[in-house]
């Protein structure tokens, strides 16, 4: 049974492992670097077609990525749980599709998703003995309203609705953030379009806003539009600044756990390369792919700083590195396509949303030293949802019942790529609109797989066919990985089959 009000406790988790040591039945004794360290490095709106290693016609050089990719093993199908960043989050820490709990994304100043009996990635990790760490965007609530002061009023409507700063007491922590659900440190803006704009540390803004967001304020954005949510914000708050000062504290903070006995696990998520499409000058012109394909330059810039600190700290053989997004590449990505020829998504249909494959089939990559092997690929069916039993795997950790209800150990195909995994996964944006993969089979449960939007463009240079109005729409991946042939009316059998099979996973879990 959990008790994790103690082990958030450090001089309580101290008495707990000391007590251990004595009586000599804790496992957190022993593991001390006999256990890797794990940093997973998290993406926002990258598209499978962005890495240069996954698709010869990229306009965008990705070395870093790709050299990591080419050092351990890259899955060619693999998925986030949502087409949107507050599920996908949620369903990697926790080994849980959103949707068995929630849909949509957590907006501006809004409440965490966990649940408090939830157990966590960050918390199997502390059980174990590591330091947890979460830099970089968060995107999963905190409790706003107990540093609201009770007579906070709105202004605007809409989306143009918002909270100036007078309506929040700074000086207090703000609860159910990381701090709350297994990590022991926290930095970053939470989320970059979203006030409040100012950094956090732990649970503490680290300057209080002293003002209302104001874009004319910024440096010009290079592509896009901000899409910043209204709200308080420090009047010397610069959003190209998140990138280098996040990275900056990554690094540090690997490079302090150098001479540490204590395994670590970080989770670093990236704000790139979503919008406000801001890569810093000194990465202007570095793709051709315009301003997005130089932000994602500078991530792959950023992951670079950061696996060198693992170098150059003598930890990266030790250290297990997990690279994925959170979903696809955002509607920008039309325009993109047109003006320089790169596509996101390639070779797939969709983006940000939607539920075709662009818009949940994700670069996926884990570099594990001593376990995975350099240049190794594996092409089965896997989702971020697994992360979580793998990790229990090599913690040798029993997941509670009701816990991570839909992962599924990717040991056995680090060390043997070749087998089979799941047969079949489900993913999901809107409520009661779903889509389910089974083997080579993708079927669409809605009238389209489209949320984003419809491009007539696009489609005609990808030669769609028009929408055929059909209820479903069902695809053969094997012949078709760019979902442009839907064969439901061909095949009812198996458009019936898998929404009786969509309807078991949604109600009592994956068939073993």
């Amino acid at each position: 049974m959990r008790c994790p009000s103690l082990l958030r406790s450090p001089f309580a988790r101290f008495l707990l492992v000391s007590l251990g040591c004595i009586l000599n039945v804790s496992p957190l004794c022993a593991e001390t670097k006999t256990q890797p360290n794990v940093l997973i490095l998290y993406a926002d709106d990258l598209g499978y077609g962005d890495l240069n290693l996954q698709n010869a016609e990229s306009k965008i050089p990705t070395p870093h990525l790709d050299q990591l990719a080419r050092s351990g093993m890259r899955f060619t199908d693999g998925h986030s749980s949502s087409g949107i960043c507050t599920p996908s989050r949620y369903a990697l820490l926790t080994g849980r599709h959103h949707w068995r709990d929630f849909h949509g994304i957590v907006n501006a100043f809004g409440q965490s998703v966990f649940e408090p009996e939830q157990l966590t990635l960050a918390e199997m990790f502390q059980q174990h003995g590591y330091e947890t760490a979460a830099i970089g965007k968060w995107h999963l609530g905190w409790d706003w309203d107990a540093v609201k002061k009770p007579d906070a009023k709105t202004f605007g409507e809409g989306r143009k609705k918002g909270y100036g700063p007078e309506a929040f007491d700074w000086t207090k922590p703000i609860p159910d953030g990381p701090l709350a659900h297994g990590f022991d440190s926290y930095f970053g803006d939470t989320v970059i379009n979203f006030p409040p704009y100012c950094w956090i540390e732990n649970d503490k803004v680290v300057k209080a806003p002293d003002t209302i967001m104001d874009t004319a304020k910024w440096k010009p954005i290079k592509e896009g539009n901000w899409e910043c949510r209204p709200g308080p914000m420090t009047s010397d708050w610069d959003p190209y600044e998140n990138i280098p000062t996040t990275t900056e504290r990554g690094v540090q903070f690997i490079q302090s756990k150098s001479d540490s006995d204590q395994p670590f696990f970080l989770y670093f998520a990236f704000p790139a390369p979503h919008a406000p499409i801001i890569p810093n000058d000194e990465f202007d012109g570095r793709s051709g792919a315009g301003p997005y394909g130089d932000y994602v330059c500078e991530t792959d810039d950023a992951c670079g700083k950061l696996l060198q600190a693992l170098k150059d700290s003598g930890q990266s053989d030790n250290t297990l590195v997990v690279f994925s997004a959170d979903n696809g590449p955002e509607r920008y990505a039309y325009a993109r396509d047109e003006k320089y020829d790169h596509w996101s998504s390639q070779p797939f249909r969709g983006l940000k949303r939607d539920l075709y494959e662009g818009g949940h089939h994700v670069p996926f990559v884990i570099h594990w030293p001593g376990v995975t092997d350099a240049e190794s690929t594996c092409d089965a069916l896997v989702s971020q949802v697994d992360l979580f039993a793998t990790m229990a795997d090599m913690l040798g950790h029993e997941i509670p019942d009701g816990q991570a209800k839909d992962s599924r150990s990717l040991m056995p195909l680090l060390k043997q790529p070749n087998q089979k995994h799941r047969q079949s996964l489900v993913q999901n944006t809107r409520v009661d609109e779903y889509a389910i993969r089974d083997g080579k089979w993708l079927l669409i449960d809605a009238k389209s797989g489209y949320v984003s939007g419809r491009n007539k463009g696009w489609e005609s240079r990808r030669q769609i066919p028009a929408d055929d109005k059909q209820p479903y729409e069902l695809y053969d991946l094997s012949v078709d990985i760019g979902q442009s042939e839907n064969v439901a009316s061909e095949y009812p059998e198996t458009v019936e089959r898998m929404k009786s099979l969509l309807q078991t996973i949604r109600e009592d879990g994956y068939p073993e």
